[in-house]
């Protein structure tokens, strides 16, 4: 199979696991108290379970980055969004929205037009020592300044996912080509176990991160996550690891409205999953017997009024 193609279904199944993950998150997100600790996740069945999904995208997302760019695999991540859509409507014991759907459309109009112009090449380049602590220390403190205390936590924290995820990704490039190079270099060096530690800390800070993020319900923030993730591998790739659009200008016009189409796409998708997990909107069908009574009382009727007692004058004459 062309390494192409083997990349694009790896990262197909990568996003549909990934999917899978995050509806998981997400409802367990619904049922844990906001004050809950990271010790009390833990032993939860339930995070283990979106831990073990998370972990068979990741694998096969590796898989994935050794057959292709971070140009072809990381808008490719965008799916995780699109899958998420029916999952989470099933879940939720609801169809899917004609809103869904047109932002599904979008979004794989968008990654179509994105694909095309790709560049189809197997990585080679990877990040020397110094360019993998430059780019580890630049998330850090990026991270640290979207986690602080502030308005709209959840997205913010969602952007941070997004970030730490695709450098986890850009990273983790590094680590396979690197180990899979048979030039004779030695399998294990300083710059390869400094890039492992790096991996490791940014995947579970990002998962971290997506399951704080998602305590505010699942489309907004994933869709934040969705496209964070690519631009910040793609920015890496570009930038550090002589990657190119192929196609030249054409390419480059092409590439953009894709990307136009894809936001507005994921826009429109997590605009319509906000709108579901709203607990003010009405659900379709029969509303449900609210077996609270009613709030509203009902006055009692008054007794007739018992006339006051008269005084009765001699001769039967009231008294006034």
């Amino acid at each position: 199979m062309n390494a192409t193609l083997l990349a694009v279904a790896l990262s197909l199944v990568s996003a549909g696991a990934y999917a899978a993950a995050a509806v998981a998150q997400s409802r367990l997100a619904g049922r844990t108290e906001p004050g809950t600790g990271v010790l009390r996740m833990l032993g939860r069945g339930a995070w283990w379970s979106a831990v073990g999904l998370n972990a068979a995208g990741a694998l096969l997302h590796v898989a994935a980055l050794n057959y292709g760019p971070l140009t072809l695999v990381q808008p490719l991540g965008a799916l995780t969004l699109v899958v998420a859509v029916p999952l989470g409507a099933r879940a939720a014991g609801r169809r899917v929205g004609r809103t869904e759907w047109r932002g599904t459309a979008l979004t794989l109009l968008g990654l179509g037009a994105l694909l095309l112009t790709a560049g189809g090449s197997a990585p080679h380049e990877t990040l020397t020592l110094p360019e993998a602590l430059g780019v580890g220390a630049a998330t850090m403190a990026v991270v640290a300044g979207l986690s602080r205390p502030g308005a709209r936590p959840g997205l913010r924290h969602a952007a941070a996912s997004g970030i730490t995820s695709g450098v986890a990704s850009a990273l983790t490039q590094t680590l396979t080509v690197a180990v899979t190079d048979h030039s004779g270099g030695p399998l294990f060096s300083w710059r390869l176990l400094t890039v492992a530690l790096l991996v490791s800390a940014f995947a579970m800070g990002g998962l971290l991160l997506s399951q704080t993020a998602y305590r505010g319900g699942l489309g907004a923030p994933l869709a934040v996550v969705t496209l964070a993730n690519p631009v910040a591998a793609a920015a890496i790739g570009l930038a550090l690891l002589g990657e190119r659009l192929q196609g030249g200008p054409v390419s480059l016009v092409l590439a953009l409205l894709g990307t136009a189409a894809a936001v507005r796409g994921v826009f429109l998708l997590s605009r319509a999953q906000a709108r579901n997990a709203d607990p003010d909107e009405v659900s379709e069908g029969p509303a449900p017997v609210d077996p609270v009574p009613s709030r509203v009382v009902i006055g009692s009727p008054r007794p007739a009024a018992v006339p006051e007692p008269v005084a009765v004058r001699a001769g039967g004459v009231p008294h006034p």
